[in-house]
Parts: C-alpha cells; sequence; structure tokens
C-alpha cells in the first residue's frame, strides 16, 4: 500500500506530534473545527495567511510547506531521491536542513543538517524530543547540558529532552543526519 504524502497530512501529523487536538489548533487558528478538518483531509487549500499562522503555531519554516516535488509512480511515500528533498530552510545562520523522511506522518522523522563553518547556534535551545545525529563529515562542537564534546565525522550523540548548542568553528562544514522523535519540523 501506497502512502501519499500532502500538505494536510503532514499538518494533522504535526498537530499529533505536538499533542494537539483538532478543536485547539481551530482555536488558535480562529477557524472552524470543519475547516481545519477539510485541510487535513486535503479537501480545501489554505491561504497564505493561514500557512503562515500554522507554521507559527508549530514553529516551523513556511518552506516546510512548500516542498513537495512530484515522486515517480510508485514512489511517492515510500522514496526519496536526494534531489527532491523539502528544504525545510535556514533555522539559524549557516545550518542548511533537508528532510529525508517521505513525510511527517511517521513517530519520526530524519534530517540533513550541514554546518557552515563559522555557524553557531549560541543559545541553548531544549525541545521536547529524543534525537540521535550521526556525524557524516566534518568536526562540530556541541555542548549536552553543560558538557562540551567535539564530535567527528563517524561519532554519534543523543538528546533527550536536554539544553544543547553546537558550533563549528573549523574550515570544513559538518553534515550530520538526525533522527527526531516526535517530529519537529
Amino acid at each position: 500500500m501506497t502512502r501519499q504524502t500532502s500538505l494536510g497530512s503532514d499538518l494533522r501529523a504535526l498537530r499529533i506530534a505536538r499533542k494537539m487536538t483538532i478543536e485547539e489548533l481551530a482555536e488558535k487558528l480562529g477557524r472552524s473545527i470543519g475547516w481545519v478538518s477539510q485541510i487535513e483531509r486535503d479537501m480545501s487549500t489554505p491561504k497564505m495567511a493561514d500557512l503562515q499562522n500554522l507554521a507559527q503555531i508549530f514553529d516551523v519554516p513556511m518552506s516546510l510547506f512548500f516542498g513537495e516535488t512530484d515522486a515517480p509512480e510508485g514512489e511517492s511515500g515510500l522514496v526519496v531521491r536526494s534531489q527532491a528533498r523539502r528544504i525545510i530552510g535556514e533555522r539559524e545562520s549557516g545550518l542548511f536542513e533537508t528532510l529525508i523522511s517521505p513525510d511527517l506522518t511517521d513517530s519520526f522523522e530524519m534530517i540533513h543538517s550541514t554546518f557552515q563553518p563559522g555557524a553557531e547556534l549560541k543559545e541553548p535551545l531544549v525541545r521536547k524530543t529524543q534525537e540521535l545525529a550521526y556525524l557524516v563529515s566534518g568536526r562540530l562542537d556541541i555542548w549536552l547540558g553543560e558538557q562540551a564534546f567535539t564530535v567527528e565525522a563517524g561519532d554519534s550523540f543523543r538528546i533527550r529532552q536536554m539544553p544543547f548548542r553546537w558550533s563549528n568553528p573549523y574550515p570544513d562544514p559538518a553534515v550530520a543526519i538526525w533522527v527526531i522523535s516526535p517530529p519537529i519540523y
């Protein structure tokens, strides 16, 4: 069985991952429950202002809603070609990310991150997630809680709802693959 990815299914997955009811989302949007239901079932298309509100509510970049590409017959929801990944925005200056997962309907997501030389997340970030990162190439300085580490290609690290930050003071980009649960993008 092939599962088709769509704006509606991704919005529903985001809502569920945030443990938000359809009623709560409708209230935050100032819309009816029926309207939200129609969007989630792809029976209606939200306006740009609605997408901006949804991005703000879910704390995701707007680009997430526009990254759909046509997959060859039989591949949609199953295979993501490297040139067809959804760009999920530049979350911090010098950090570029793409969605490796076919969509956001699973209990986890996979992200490809490139940390450019000189890029840095200065303020610690805490997310209600469990995350595992594998460094494919380069080096990256990370702080997990108060502990500082330098990770290199082949190393991995885990974050469980703890403050973290990162920096790439090195001359080469650092590339990481993340598994994040629940999905946050």
